[in-house]
């Protein structure tokens, strides 16, 4: 990658583009979501000067300190995209238009009743293990369809789609399933028409394997290092993958 934020961007802008090309997919379909986890507030500055607006955080602490310093760009859009504890609802609606990583019943439940409180709604994703790793968050693939069903009974959530994380330390082969398996059930959930809830939204694909995840139907890719440089912890932090902690 480029030694600048907007050489990165670029790079990455050039990739999507490939990899919609080889599919016969529109590069305007697919949203770019900067994930900003341990990202110094300067190189987010960067990111917005060169004209992204879409930023991800994965750590509720992140999102609350980072979300006021950034206010003086008005027109940011923020989304949550790690895993959500029910204890942290009340402080992450504060901040965000969309959750990726409603993956239980018991968190729907509590956001919808926050949500009534404050008299609004929320965009959500449902997030499914594809890769069925025990150390992972997500609903199993086979609860996927019931887990939607029963979301969709709170008329504050929004359910607009899936996420998933590939499968990590794997063959391309091995994650290009997970997205593939993701794909799969967005296509059943639709032909059930269920009230509440759309399947036009695949979040999918991180930095190193976004370009696939393009290829089996992503609609919004999570991308932090191909454009801020490595991170000094890894993605086994944020992904839990060797600890799993719930609530």
């Amino acid at each position: 990658m480029g030694n600048t934020v907007e050489e990165n961007l670029k790079t990455v802008r050039q990739q999507i583009a490939l990899a919609c090309e080889g599919s016969g997919r529109n590069a305007a379909d697919i949203q770019l979501l900067l994930a900003t986890k341990t990202v110094p507030l300067e190189k987010l500055h960067m990111a917005v000067q060169a004209g992204e607006r879409l930023f991800g955080e994965n750590k509720v602490q992140e999102l609350r300190d980072k979300y006021p310093l950034m206010q003086q760009f008005n027109d940011l859009e923020w989304h949550f995209i790690g895993h959500l504890q029910t204890n942290k609802v009340k402080e992450v609606v504060k901040y965000v238009t969309m959750i990726h990583s409603v993956d239980r019943l018991k968190l729907g439940q509590v956001l919808h009743d926050q949500l009534v409180k404050e008299q609004r709604t929320m965009d959500i994703l449902v997030q499914i293990n594809t890769s069925y790793e025990e150390s992972k968050f997500g609903a199993s693939p086979e609860d996927a369809v019931e887990l939607v069903e029963q979301l969709s009974q709170f008329e504050t959530l929004h359910v607009k789609g899936l996420m998933t994380i590939g499968k990590l330390h794997a063959s391309a082969d091995e994650t290009r399933q997970c997205f593939r398996l993701l794909k799969q059930l967005s296509i059943q959930i639709r032909e059930r028409s269920i009230p509440r809830v759309e399947m036009e939204m695949l979040s999918m694909g991180m930095s190193g394997d976004f370009s696939m995840a393009i290829e089996e139907g992503a609609t919004i890719v999570r991308v932090g290092t191909h454009v801020f440089g490595p991170r000094y912890v890894p993605d086994e932090y944020y992904w839990n993958e060797h600890t799993k902690i719930e609530d």
